[in-house]
C-alpha cells in the first residue's frame, strides 16, 4: 500500500520520526502553512525555494532545510521535485536550532533519509526501522550548516523590493532605481537594508543571486550560462564569488552532488 501524501497524517503518529515521500511538478507552489512537528525538508532530486517571514532559503541537492514546528512557510518547486520529508517530534531532536537552517546532507544522512521513506508510519521501534530512525537522529547531531539564508525585512517598501528581486534575481536595477519605484530616497533604502537585514543592498542581492545560481545549476544549466544571466562579467568572476560563499567551485559542488557534466563551462543549458 502506498504511503499517505497528506502531511496531517504524519503529525501525531506515536513515533519520533515520520517519513513522507511526495512528488511535485516544476513550478508547483505549496501555499503558506505550518506543521505541529518540526520538518527536515530534502529533495532527492530537484530544488526547492522556501520563504518565511524571517527569510528565504534555497534547498538544492546535498542540502536539506530544518524547519521548526509551527513556523509558517511557503515552498516553491524549481524543476520536478522528489520531496522527502521527515516530520520529527521536536523533543526527539531538541539540539537542533529553533530557527530555519540549511544543513549539509552527508552521504550517510542521505541514505538514512531515503531508507526511512520505505518504512510504514507505525514502524516497529525495536526492529530495523527503529534502528534507522535512531541513527538518523544521531547523524543530525553532527550536521554542518550552509550560508544560504536570505534575510527578509518587515518594512513594507523594502519587503516589496525584496520580493521583486527574489522573483527576478538577474535584474541589474540600481538602488537608486528601486528608490524611485517605492517613493523613497536611496539613502533611506540603504539604511533600511542594513537595519532590517544586517546586510547592504549589494550583499543582499549577491546572496539572492547565489541562491538562484544553486537552483539553476541543480537544473542542469552550465556555469557560463548562469554567470551570464546573473550579470557576472565572466564565469571566473562568478566562480570566485561561489567559492567565497560556499568554499568550493561550482564544478566541485556539482561533482559532489552527482550533477557534474563533462563540460560545465560549455555552452547551452546542459
Amino acid at each position: 500500500m502506498a504511503k499517505s501524501t497528506d502531511p496531517q497524517d504524519y503529525q501525531r503518529v506515536p513515533r519520533p520520526v515520520a517519513a513522507m515521500p511526495k512528488e511535485f511538478p516544476d513550478g508547483f507552489v505549496i501555499a503558506p502553512h505550518c506543521h505541529e512537528r518540526a520538518q527536515l525538508l530534502y529533495a532527492a532530486s530537484g530544488t526547492m525555494r522556501v520563504l518565511a517571514a524571517a527569510g528565504g532559503w534555497v534547498v538544492p541537492p546535498l542540502r536539506a532545510l530544518w524547519i521548526p514546528a509551527a513556523l509558517v512557510h511557503e515552498i516553491r518547486m524549481c524543476g520536478a521535485v522528489s520531496m522527502r520529508t521527515l516530520y520529527i517530534d521536536p523533543e526527539a531532536a531538541s539540539w537542533l536550532p529553533r530557527v530555519c537552517a540549511v544543513i549539509e546532507v552527508s552521504p550517510l544522512l542521505r541514505e538514512l533519509i531515503l531508507a526511512a521513506m520505505d518504512e510504514p508510519l507505525d514502524y516497529a521501534t525495536d526492529g530495523r526501522a527503529g534502528l534507522v530512525m535512531a541513527l538518523l537522529l544521531e547523524e543530525l547531531r553532527h550536521v554542518d550548516t550552509a550560508p544560504l539564508r536570505v534575510p527578509m525585512p518587515t518594512d513594507r517598501r523594502l519587503l516589496g523590493l525584496c520580493r521583486a528581486l527574489l522573483a527576478d534575481p538577474d535584474t541589474d536595477a540600481t538602488l537608486e532605481a528601486w528608490a524611485e519605484r517605492v517613493h523613497a530616497s536611496s539613502r533611506t533604502l540603504s539604511r533600511l537594508f542594513q537595519r532590517e537585514t544586517g546586510m547592504s543592498f549589494g550583499a543582499w542581492r549577491q546572496q539572492v543571486r547565489l541562491a538562484e545560481a544553486l537552483s539553476q545549476l541543480a537544473l542542469g544549466r552550465s556555469v557560463a550560462a548562469v554567470a551570464r544571466e546573473l550579470g557576472y562579467a565572466s564565469p571566473s568572476a562568478f566562480t570566485a564569488m561561489f567559492r567565497r560563499a560556499l568554499g568550493a567551485t561550482p564544478r566541485a559542488y556539482l561533482r559532489r552532488a552527482g550533477l557534474d557534466s563533462p563540460s560545465p563551462f560549455g555552452r547551452g543549458s546542459g
